[in-house]
């Protein structure tokens, strides 16, 4: 047993973490404020390599693992969360999960112009009656003749306004319920209609989010993910790879905040003396670092799973540790930032203050790919089942 990175982990981790520090950094007030991110960061992204860490470099991806998916977004989100979480459902909701579901002429066809950034990819699941109860989806599906007319609506759809693949759930089979249920590859551009709206959120502003509307939108029937009526089965697989990913991106967040807050703790001085002397400053300081490094080590071991899983080998417990491991990082990540918010006195409620953002940005942590209500209902379905 090894808690250490690998080189070549290590190496992505101070790369990207560079990266976002000189080229970010300096524009993320700027990214919040305006709710938009730059237009070049895609492509150079790509470049990079982190459009598609766990895609197979034939496809155009890094062919790294599960961990380097962890690690990238964690690193990302340090600097600015809204990047991070943009980069996580294009990276891993939709390059991975179309390169695990997908045949090889899809692979052939949308994954490498998605890892050179040209393209922003998206999944598109949740609707406005159905979230958390993620099969209790009514969008519609209906055959004609060799295609699929899509109608129904999806809303808070990361990247949803500007993805140029999309991966869309809708019900082929009502009557059928879940096992009714078909992914598709969807692209803009095709007959029907579609519209997209901008949705303005309270944090991770910057990373686009819409509400998607579809009427009689015609998708090819060759652009079936995974078979038909086996959506549920791509369904539930993505969201233990969304949920591990999904760990690092809220991490991140937590380790900015012990960053900041050791600063200001150092520098700030009450009494005569810097904050970081007086005990209960130091208390919180300390919760926020084991919080911190126990949701990291349970984030190594779930996503180390992940890829066993994933090449096949024995994965069983992935289902409750995916849940695990962003259960207990939404929890300290949130706390974290309170922590934060509290150390930095009245100056954290100012709007320019980093710590400001942290807060709007890290509940998300909580809510996204299953509330951590549903992440505890499916460890302890885990638990009673063994």
């Amino acid at each position: 047993m090894d808690f250490e990175l690998s080189e070549a982990h290590k190496m992505l981790a101070e790369s990207v973490y560079d990266f976002m520090l000189r080229e970010i950094g300096p524009i993320a007030e700027q990214i919040d404020r305006e709710d938009r991110l730059p237009d070049w960061v895609w492509k150079k992204l790509g470049d990079l390599g982190w459009m598609g860490v766990t895609v197979p470099e034939e496809y155009g991806g890094s062919g790294m693992d599960y961990l380097a998916q962890c690690v990238c977004l964690e690193q990302m989100s340090r600097i600015c969360p809204a990047l991070s979480l943009s980069c996580h459902a294009h990276s891993n909701l939709c390059c991975d999960n179309l390169y695990r579901n997908g045949d090889e002429e899809q692979r052939q066809q949308y994954l490498p112009p998605l890892c050179r950034g040209e393209k922003l990819g998206a999944l598109a699941l949740t609707e406005p009656d159905a979230g958390s109860d993620a099969v209790g989806i009514q969008m519609r599906a209906k055959r004609h003749g060799k295609y699929y007319l899509l109608s129904g609506i999806k809303t808070f759809i990361t990247n949803g306004t500007v993805a140029g693949a999309m991966i869309v759930y809708a019900k082929t089979e009502p009557e059928k319920g879940a096992k009714g249920i078909t992914a598709f590859i969807v692209e803009p551009g095709y007959q029907g209609t579609f519209a997209a709206r901008h949705l303005d959120k309270m944090g991770e502003r910057g990373s686009p989010t819409g509400e998607l509307i579809f009427d009689e939108y015609r998708v090819p029937e060759e652009n079936i993910l995974g078979g038909l009526n086996q959506g549920v089965s791509v369904m539930m697989s993505g969201l233990d790879m969304e949920r591990v990913a999904g760990t690092g991106w809220t991490l991140g967040m937590a380790e900015r905040a012990l960053e900041l807050s050791l600063k200001y703790a150092k520098e700030r001085v009450q009494f005569g003396q810097p904050i970081g002397q007086f005990q209960l400053i130091q208390e919180k300081l300390v919760d926020m670092y084991v919080g911190i490094e126990s949701a990291r080590l349970l984030m190594y071991k779930a996503a180390t799973m992940a890829e066993r899983a994933h090449r096949g080998g024995k994965g069983s417990e992935i289902n409750k540790l995916a849940a695990a491991a962003l259960l207990l990082a939404g929890q300290v990540s949130t706390q974290a930032v309170l922590h934060a918010v509290q150390i930095h006195g009245g100056y954290s409620y100012m709007m320019d203050y980093p710590v400001n953002r942290l807060l709007r940005d890290v509940k998300l942590g909580e809510i996204g790919a299953g509330t951590s209500e549903i992440r505890k209902i499916i460890i302890a379905r885990e638990l009673l089942r063994e």
